[in-house]
């Protein structure tokens, strides 16, 4: 070997020495960094003629074990689910409250159902007071705020959902624009003999955070680009970034819906005008929407299914009684038209009484007599001392024509339509509270500005009633215990949300919607507890196949610097050697 090539030897072990150096300096350097894998340059000996030369770097690369990356991202997308369920079910939990508190005491509308029993039962007892006829008012007026409230709960929960996917989805747009940014970056290194390993880990951990916001497919393609898919096969990134678009909704109600076929209150996510909301299996922006129109929904259907039942069995029970004294008019909930076919049979009573509920005029009708609700009104119209109307609105009013003196109903045999409804509960005259669900229900605004106006007496049934005769007395035990026993006793409920058809009564009924939120809530954390550990050992896995340990670069490092002062030193050698042949030669 000549002195030159020795020379050179030398040199090019001290280069690839100090680039060895660099890479494990590098190494030790982002070892804390995400996503960062240990990188190793390849070393290979250079010859000339058969001689060796030296050594060179050929390359610095990163061993990944792409299978298990897949598996990483695909568990990326289960626990960016696992993550919003259980987020949303905490905060649907704490929503719904609970049946019993750290003190005893609840604070679910199961409760609060309770609560309401137990006034309706003092009451019972003492049904002319005054105050408890108040107190029962306030009651339910409380369990009416809490069902607004609930549902209110439910459907902030639901646009938070919205408004959650709508960032989710930027998200990812702006991830896809990474990955196709370093894709354009890796493929113009690669072409030029450059090192693509940092920015290979770069484009992983943007891989990884979309895996997180959803489930993707993607494949490398010849040029070392990457293209992305969704699980259902839509482009999202084939060397062309097709951005997803979604419109969050401003309100968000119980009524809210989505539809993949469109003209919907709620929007879907699209990719190039098509609707991928679907495609989407998994990471948060699944778990979004399945809040948004699935398990909220549901929840809220089952809260729709106890107002409305509870304030049609109230309403029921209340159109058999009367004030006392009975108001100077009566107005109906439910809207109708003078034209309108009526179908009744039996007979109802109507009374006008004085300030103290004794008679002065009444009448018994004989449903069946009549066509039209016209018909109806115009009968009502003509008893002694009442006056009768269909208003704008389709609201049936009955009134007293003297100021003095009040209105009093008495169902009797009447059976009105389909259900077989009584003529004051069909008309709504004596209805205590209105609901089409739990987000408007609500205690009727006359009552809660007069309580007295709460129907727990009775116009008199006796065949004949003498003028002048006290008929509506001042309080009826009856309707207190029919309201109780409505109450407490059990109800059929259709099937709703994620209930089946059944017999209960209300407060049991809101104790298993209650119970049912509580299980989730349970289920939800214990998966997440799960998709964690499966994120975190394929995370070691991977981070033991291609992490970098410290002791080791460490100690490579300490190695390499011995090698970098041998090569040192053998150069100084070898420039003396090179000094002292120079100098025989002058």
């Amino acid at each position: 070997m000549s002195l030159s090539i020795a020379r050179y030897a030398a040199y090019s072990a001290l280069t690839t020495t100090q680039s060895q150096i660099s890479v494990s300096s590098a190494n030790i350097a982002n070892a804390d960094t995400d996503g960062y894998t240990k990188k190793t340059a390849t070393q290979a000996s250079t010859t000339s003629n058969g001689i060796g030369t030296g050594t060179t770097i050929t390359g610095i690369t990163s061993n990944v074990d792409k299978l298990l990356l897949k598996q990483l991202n695909q568990a990326e997308s289960a626990l960016g689910a696992a993550t919003v369920t259980d987020s949303y079910a905490s905060q649907l939990q704490s929503a719904m409250g609970s049946v019993s508190g750290s003190d005893g005491t609840g604070t679910s509308i199961a409760n609060s159902l309770a609560s309401l029993a137990s006034a309706l039962s003092q009451l019972a007892d003492t049904p002319e007071s005054t105050t408890l006829q108040s107190q029962f008012v306030t009651t339910l007026d409380d369990l009416a705020a809490q069902l607004r409230d609930t549902s209110a709960s439910i459907q902030d929960l639901r646009s938070s959902a919205d408004q959650e996917i709508g960032s989710d989805v930027d998200e990812a747009n702006d991830l896809l624009d990474t990955i196709d940014d370093l894709n354009k970056q890796i493929m113009s290194a690669s072409a030029s003999g450059n090192s693509t390993a940092d920015l290979e880990d770069q484009r992983n951990q943007a891989l990884k955070s979309l895996s997180s916001l959803m489930d993707i497919n993607y494949y490398s393609t010849s040029s070392g680009a990457v293209q992305v898919y969704t699980s259902g096969g839509t482009a999202l990134l084939d060397g062309t970034v097709h951005h997803m678009s979604f419109d969050a909704a401003g309100t968000v109600t119980a009524a809210s819906t989505y539809s993949a076929s469109g003209s919907s209150a709620l929007s879907g996510i699209t990719v190039d005008g098509k609707d991928i909301t679907g495609e989407i299996k998994s990471g948060s922006i699944a778990a979004l929407v399945e809040q948004r129109d699935e398990t909220l929904p549901a929840v809220q259907a089952e809260l729709d299914q106890l107002a409305v039942q509870l304030a049609n069995a109230l309403n029921s029970v209340a159109n058999t009684g009367s004030a006392s004294p009975p108001p100077n008019s009566l107005t109906g909930s439910t809207a109708v038209s003078a034209a309108d076919a009526f179908s009744g049979t039996g007979t109802v009573r109507i009374a006008v009484t004085d300030d103290s509920g004794n008679l002065v005029s009444y009448q018994d009708l004989d449903l069946s007599s009549y066509a039209t609700v016209g018909d109806l009104v115009s009968a009502l119209d003509n008893i002694s001392g009442v006056s009768a109307s269909v208003g704008a609105d389709g609201r049936v009013t009955i009134a007293a024509e003297s100021a003095g003196n009040g209105i009093a109903i008495n169902e009797l045999t009447s059976a009105v339509g389909a259900d077989g409804e009584g003529l004051s509960s069909w008309l709504g005259l004596n209805d205590i509270v209105s609901a089409t669900g739990a987000s408007d229900f609500a205690v009727k605004s006359s009552l809660l500005a007069d309580t007295s106006l709460l129907p727990v007496s009775t116009l008199d049934d006796t065949a004949t009633l003498a003028t002048g005769a006290q008929v509506v007395a001042e309080g009826s035990s009856t309707i207190a215990q029919q309201l109780y026993d409505t109450l407490t006793g059990n109800q059929a409920f259709d099937a709703a949300g994620d209930l089946s058809a059944r017999k209960t009564s209300f407060s049991s009924y809101a104790s298993t919607i209650i119970s049912e939120v509580a299980a989730d809530a349970t289920s939800a954390a214990t998966a997440l507890t799960t998709k964690q550990t499966i994120e975190s050992n394929l995370a070691t896995s991977i981070s033991s196949a291609s992490g970098v340990n410290i002791d080791e670069e460490t100690a490579r490092l300490s190695q390499l610097q011995n090698e970098y002062a041998a090569a040192a030193q053998l150069v100084q050698i070898l420039n003396s050697m090179f000094e002292s042949l120079l100098g025989t030669l002058e």
